[in-house]
Formats: structure tokens, C-alpha cells, sequence
């Protein structure tokens, strides 16, 4: 399968798995954005990437709470989206922003040692 064909289908899938997460009404949910979606090859796998606002309590709730409702939004995703294989959904936090975590602390970490706190 083509690389430009692969990417036109990881957006479609992210947008239409953003719009269905919208719809969750799972307490347990923070603030949600989903960030990316990466399918394998075959299209039989995706892993949904997201971001969530809050503490680390949230972030593990929203994470129990899209595991559980995986197969939900996958059914959901089956209805408007034409696919030969329907993707098994694993969310997984996007490690775009812990690694961007990491780089504020280490520049805050510089900026006290140089006395600019």
C-alpha cells in the first residue's frame, strides 16, 4: 500500500475517531484530543494517539476509560468509515508532549541554576 494512501487514511480515521470519542459519555474521560493515528501496513492494527488535559489521575482514568470503550468506537468507526479490514484500536498517550514535558523541566531546571528562576 502507498505511503500518500496510508496517511489519507490514518487522517480520516483520526477525525472520525475524535468526532466518536466526542460522543463517549465515560466519566472517567479528561479533556481529550486525539493527536494522531498510525495503522500498520495491512490496516488491521491502529494506534490512536492522544493527549488529555489534567493531573496524572486523569490522564490514568482517560486511559482506562478508552480502553474500555476501544471496541465501542471501533463499531462506530465501522459505520462511516469503508475499510476491507476494520483496525483493532490501541490508544496510547502521544509521547510528543511527555517528550516536550521532559524539555521544559530540563530548561527550567537551567534557568535556576543560572540564578534567572
Amino acid at each position: 500500500m502507498s505511503g500518500r494512501r496510508i496517511r489519507r487514511v490514518n487522517e480520516i480515521l483520526r477525525e472520525v475517531i475524535a468526532e466518536e470519542c466526542r460522543n463517549l459519555k465515560d466519566p472517567r474521560l479528561g479533556f481529550l484530543t486525539v493527536t494522531g493515528v498510525s495503522t500498520s501496513p495491512d490496516l488491521r492494527n491502529a494506534a490512536v494517539y492522544y493527549t488529555v488535559l489534567g493531573d496524572e489521575e486523569t490522564e490514568a482514568g482517560t486511559a482506562r476509560a478508552l480502553a474500555s470503550s476501544a471496541s465501542r468506537v471501533r463499531a462506530a468507526m465501522g459505520g462511516q468509515v469503508r475499510l476491507k479490514y476494520l483496525p483493532k484500536l490501541t490508544f496510547l498517550p502521544d509521547p510528543a508532549v511527555a517528550h516536550a514535558r521532559r524539555i521544559e523541566e530540563i530548561l527550567r531546571g537551567m534557568g535556576e541554576k543560572d540564578g534567572r528562576a
